[in-house]
């Protein structure tokens, strides 16, 4: 069989189950109540910068620990854009959409300025240079309070298109039968972007841009004698990642509907490492399932805290996010020890090893 048929063969296969997860995901907001809805919508809001951070890491072999400070700056970018201005507050008072369209924009100018260092560094040495973007985001954070409200936050505010909020309840909405709520409705937005950004993320690697990553990450002095200039896409793979980090921050902050600037910290960089680690380094569907699992850990930890032993109570002995950040570091050694390439390797080895199984069973029935 030849390669061609192979992959003809793969996406054959790919397609039902590709049909089948989207009207499962289309359904799930008729059964699931609000809980659960929300829970989805911070997934696929997480899972698309965690795409963004996989193209950096996976597919380039560089390292950044900035995540967070380009999440803060499409967040606050969009809350100070769209905001009027107040006595103590900074906002430009522009409409809401294109106020995202510039937020997204501001976090990929900001990787972009960061770029020409991404460019000429590589590995633990970028991770150390990125450090500086969060420190000195979080000095920003909690200092600039006309722009970010400094500890006390800032409400982040609404999406609208027209007359119709696109994360809020008005006017109220319903197709067929069901009513689009403000969880309905952040569930259905949030996987429209996610499949869309993750089609282009796709569209990327498979393209002359996407091997030219390959190359480097395999070997620089190999891809530069081949022609590929190093530099130049480390620092759009740098710029990318940014740009996905900064529409995911824009949607995390919708979603929150007021922010503060405690969460955009190191941690928040960490755990995004995590997804991409434990889902799988260079796969886009690892990368979303790892960003499902980090991020919806801690909240179904508080939802069933009671049921845990040590975790419910007046006084618990460990906090859910103290247990999840237990988790997260189990999660990872074990992956790491025994399938470095993440629970998409797994999922990929276990469909190989059932494959053959099939083929028997076929040759095996006698022809009608």
């Amino acid at each position: 069989m030849t390669s061609s048929t192979q992959g003809r063969t793969g996406v054959r296969r790919r397609v039902p189950v590709a049909i089948v997860a989207g009207v499962v995901l289309l359904a799930i907001p008729v059964y699931a109540d609000r809980f659960w809805l929300n829970l989805g919508s911070f997934a696929f809001a997480a899972a698309i910068g965690a795409v963004g951070l996989m193209i950096l890491v996976g597919r380039v072999g560089q390292l950044s620990l900035a995540h967070s400070f380009f999440l803060a700056v499409g967040a606050y970018g969009y809350i100070w854009l769209s905001s009027p201005a107040g006595e103590e507050s900074w906002g430009l008072g522009l409409p809401s959409l294109p106020a995202a369209v510039i937020a997204v924009a501001l976090a990929g100018l900001a990787g972009l300025a960061f770029s020409p260092l991404a460019g000429r560094l590589k590995g633990i040495y970028l991770g150390v240079a990125s450090l500086a973007l969060v420190f000195i985001g979080q000095h920003v954070l909690f200092t600039a309070e006309p722009l970010t409200g400094g500890y006390n936050g800032r409400n982040v505010p609404e999406l609208t298109i027209g007359s119709f909020q696109v994360f809020g309840v008005e006017p109220e909405l319903s197709v067929f039968g069901v009513p689009l709520r403000q969880a309905e409705r952040g569930w259905y937005v949030t996987l429209l972007i996610l499949v869309l950004t993750t089609v282009f993320a796709v569209l990327v690697l498979r393209s002359r841009v996407g091997r030219a990553f390959a190359a480097i990450r395999d070997g620089e002095v190999h891809a530069a004698a081949l022609g590929v200039r190093v530099a130049r896409y480390r620092s759009v793979a740098f710029t990318l990642s940014s740009v996905y980090a900064g529409l995911a921050g824009v949607l995390l902050a919708l979603l929150f509907e007021r922010v503060v600037p405690e969460y955009w910290d190191l941690f928040l960089s960490l755990e995004y490492l995590a997804m991409v680690v434990i889902g799988g380094q260079a796969s886009v569907a690892g990368a979303i399932a790892g960003a499902a699992f980090v991020s919806s850990l801690p909240l179904l930890l508080q939802r069933y805290s009671d049921a845990i032993p040590g975790m419910g109570g007046a006084v618990s002995d460990f906090g859910p996010s103290y247990v999840a950040q237990i988790l997260y570091g189990g999660m990872i050694v074990l992956i790491l020890y025994y399938e470095p390439k993440g629970l998409a390797a797994l999922a990929t080895r276990a469909r190989k090893a059932l494959t053959p199984r099939r083929a028997v069973a076929a040759e095996r029935t006698p022809a009608s």
